[in-house]
């Protein structure tokens, strides 16, 4: 089992970063959270979990070890896979995440597409006793409309979205709030699909 890959970032999306391990490009599969974090970064490294298949050998990488706990957490739910664990945390940041399971918020949940009430609920009632709140700031660098709008169009359709959709939703975005993150972008166009 890989427990981190470490190295320079040679490739950085919205959806995944390739990190350069000693000439060997790893595709790891990203939320939001990190790709916030390692957007200017020169060097990165990602705490992993392997999800293998008949079809598939797949990365899912993690800033830290608390994002890579919460989402071990979630795909431990029934009905909640790798990539809905990454979409759930995409859409909110573990301290959100984290509050919203402590609180039993399930509007919250059920805000993130692909999580319906018996899914939102299930997950509040099996992971409830093993979340621990925490506080966190986030900073995020506001990059110019036209670059948040392509950076986010290019996560959502990495995520399983129509194109013509995600550019219907974003282009609504910001027409109506142009000072945006595309982090911000992302997270609203995934409450609205």
């Amino acid at each position: 089992m890989i427990e981190y890959i470490k190295g320079p970032v040679a490739e950085i999306t919205p959806a995944y970063a390739v990190i350069d391990n000693h000439g060997i490009g790893y595709m790891i599969n990203i939320s939001l959270y990190a790709y916030e974090r390692l957007q200017q970064a020169a060097e990165a490294k990602l705490y992993i979990y392997e999800a293998l298949r008949e079809d598939a050998h797949q990365l899912f990488g993690f800033i830290d070890k608390r994002e890579r706990e919460l989402f071990l957490l979630l795909i431990s739910v029934s009905g909640v896979g790798p990539n809905t664990a990454r979409m759930i945390l995409s859409a909110m940041s573990p301290d959100e995440l984290s509050a919203a399971i402590a609180s039993g918020n399930d509007v919250s949940l059920k805000a993130v597409k692909g999580i319906g009430a018996k899914t939102a609920q299930r997950i509040i009632v099996d992971l409830k006793d093993k979340i621990k709140t925490a506080d966190a700031t986030l900073l995020s660098k506001m990059p110019s409309n036209n670059e948040v709008y392509e950076e986010a169009l290019a996560a959502l359709v990495m995520l399983g979205f129509t194109q013509a959709m995600s550019q219907k939703v974003l282009a609504k975005l910001l027409a109506s709030n142009s000072n945006l993150t595309v982090e911000e972008a992302i997270k609203q166009a995934l409450k609205m699909m």
